[in-house]
């Protein structure tokens, strides 16, 4: 009987942290549609600011325009912004960017060129801690969907960086949202900014999350970014186009970070929902092999006493 107790009281803690990792897989699920929503809101904004700095090229060309942030400087020092989550249960999403991470630092000491950290999320900010990297800035505790708050006050960390020369290139390691079940890890350069990449008009994709048959499944939408126009050669500025264009590049630097942000957001959040499902098969296969482990347990016990009661029996007789 107690082997039949100890099965029981497992199946029964199995059948909770079901409960737990279903409820999770859940929450997480409609955060997801909660950053697909605040992805789709910025999106005019963005398409919007893409227009604008395609007119001002068009009218000012930026290779004649001497500005801080779109020039390239030597190589001395190289400022990494890694983006990961808080929390863990998520798969291997944090552990993928701090891998690459550590790759691109490598790389980067390999040719002789120094690096620094700015970190975002706790599971990057204990790691490099722990191994005593050089950290110029950590951010934790944001809250998970990004906010334009967060993506600028980062911004400006690395503006100042950048501006002061202490670093002279600023590069973005965070993931890319694939699917529900795939993402990858990339680097991205943020400083200086690249004047063909600011007018580029390309699709983007938009990921939505929708349920059919019970099961969440992704679809995917292509979208087209605004036909980037050029402004009227007639056209008066009541500032300096220059100024302009310099009030508008941080601007530009923001909606990049806070896209990334996003992006690396859904990554956590679907690599949370694959991780919980799974654990929620993972323990629905469980509990059916500890009900047959019962069952037979059971019934070796019910057989042993009749046995017993037979043999009582046929001595008596």
């Amino acid at each position: 009987m107690p082997n039949l107790k100890s099965i029981r009281d497992r199946i029964s803690t199995v059948k909770n942290t079901k409960k737990i990792t279903e409820a999770m897989r859940l929450v997480a699920a409609a955060k997801v549609r909660r950053a697909q929503e605040q992805v789709t809101a910025t999106r005019p904004f963005a398409d919007r600011l893409a227009q604008v700095l395609y007119g001002l090229q068009a009218r000012l060309k930026f290779e004649e325009v001497e500005l801080p942030l779109l020039q390239e400087r030597a190589l001395r020092k190289v400022c990494l912004l890694v983006v990961t989550g808080d929390r863990g249960l998520c798969g291997a999403y944090n552990s993928s960017v701090i891998k690459r991470a550590e790759e691109r630092s490598k790389e980067l000491k390999a040719k002789g060129i120094d690096y620094t950290f700015v970190l975002v999320g706790r599971k990057a900010i204990q790691y490099f801690q722990r191994r005593e990297q050089p950290i110029e800035a950590t951010y934790g505790g944001l809250e998970q969907i990004p906010t334009a708050q967060e993506a600028s006050d980062i911004a400006d960390e690395l503006l100042s960086l950048y501006l002061s020369e202490e670093v002279d290139h600023v590069e973005l390691i965070y993931t890319r949202f694939i699917s529900l079940v795939n993402s990858r890890p990339v680097v991205q350069t943020l400083l200086p900014l690249d004047p063909d990449a600011l007018v580029v008009a390309e699709e983007d994709e938009v990921f939505r999350l929708t349920t059919r048959g019970g099961q969440f499944q992704v679809e995917r939408e292509r979208m087209e970014r605004g036909t980037p126009q050029e402004m009227p050669t007639d056209m008066i500025f009541e500032q300096n186009p220059i100024q302009i264009l310099d009030a508008l590049l941080p601007l530009y630097l923001n909606n990049q970070l806070l896209r990334a942000l996003q992006e690396s957001a859904a990554s956590e959040l679907a690599a949370r929902m694959t991780a919980m499902n799974n654990a929620s098969d993972n323990a629905s296969e469980l509990i059916g092999t500890l009900t047959l482990s019962y069952n037979k347990a059971r019934q070796a016990a019910i057989t042993q006493e009749l046995l017993e009661v037979v043999g009582g029996a046929e001595a008596l007789n």
